[in-house]
């Protein structure tokens, strides 16, 4: 049996997706296909993009379109549907991170965009994410990243802190309580599973067709302590990056202005998930030795919530 590209369980026989999981990515029951080998997909990117292919730290990123009949991905200059991330050659085994730490986000009851891992024509591993800015009649809503929202420049969007953030949400959300918990439990799951790439760009604000202005689903979660040991949080919380407390939480919580039974509930919430977390690991595709790191990760901060 192997376990499917999307969702981790096990699948039949050889299969390597589950129907339904192809479906939920893809609006159809077979994998679509992305005949180009990787070194194409970063010239046809920067010939059919003109320049706007995307380089986030070390990971490319390309635009895709789904066909029309939904059989095939093409690299789009424009209106692309999906974001491909394929295996870098500085860092190891990040698609196959990502597509995790995304699953391990769900289990958190966080947010998150359909996603999966895909294979290219020569075999290699490659994270695909659907964009959740895209409407179902091709239109786009409206999304604002923080780094944006607090009129910085590009190369500022690490010189911010969590409560800065905090501030963002205050000023421009509908509904403020709701989504500073939401925040608060995407800056509490991002340190407790070693994500030290949450910087200003990787929050943001989405805008519906009724203008509400909500947190937006995550996105670029990756433990990025198994390719950077000792990696710490991109912004400070209370003035750190590292050594948190559960007190700390709390104390964030409370600038947050997140009442004291509800940050104890997601503090408790963000324990109950170590045991299934774990799980997902053992059925990752990521190395044995990193699969062992990020358990030991989870477990480290598991121990320093429960204290």
């Amino acid at each position: 049996m192997s376990s499917c590209l999307i969702c981790l369980d096990k699948t039949k026989g050889d299969d390597e997706y589950h129907t339904s999981c192809l479906e939920s990515l893809f609006g159809t029951k077979e994998l679509p296909s992305l005949d180009v080998e990787p070194s194409e997909l970063y010239k046809l990117a920067a010939t059919k993009m003109a320049g706007k292919m995307s380089i986030s730290g070390a990971q490319e990123k390309v635009s895709l379109l789904l066909s029309p009949d939904r059989t095939s991905l093409e690299v789009a200059a424009r209106g692309g549907q999906y974001i491909l991330k394929p295996e870098g050659v500085r860092f190891s085994a990040v698609p196959q991170n990502e597509q995790l730490s995304m699953q391990m986000a769900r289990l958190s009851s966080i947010e998150v965009p359909e996603f999966g891992l895909i294979r290219l024509k020569e075999g290699s591993i490659a994270y695909i994410i659907k964009r959740f800015d895209r409407t179902d009649d091709g239109g786009k809503l409206p999304v604002e990243d923080f780094n944006q929202l607090a009129m910085k420049k590009l190369r500022d969007k690490y010189n911010g802190s969590g409560e800065e953030c905090a501030k963002i949400i205050r000023k421009y959300a509908t509904e403020t309580l709701i989504e500073m918990q939401k925040f608060y439990r995407l800056m509490l799951f991002s340190w407790w599973m070693a994500n030290g790439d949450m910087h200003m760009k990787n929050f943001s604000l989405i805008t519906n067709h009724d203008g509400i202005c909500r947190l937006s689903p995550a996105y670029d979660l990756v433990c990025t302590e198994l390719v950077i040991p000792g990696d710490t949080l991109a912004m400070p919380i209370g003035g750190r990056v590292k050594n948190f407390t559960r007190r700390k939480w709390l104390d964030f919580a409370e600038y947050c202005e997140i009442p004291k039974r509800a940050a104890e509930r997601l503090i408790a919430d963000q324990i109950d998930v170590l045991a299934p977390s774990i799980e997902l690991i053992s059925k990752s595709f990521l190395s044995q030795e990193m699969k062992e790191e990020y358990e030991e990760t989870i477990r480290a901060n598991t121990a320093v919530l429960s204290g």
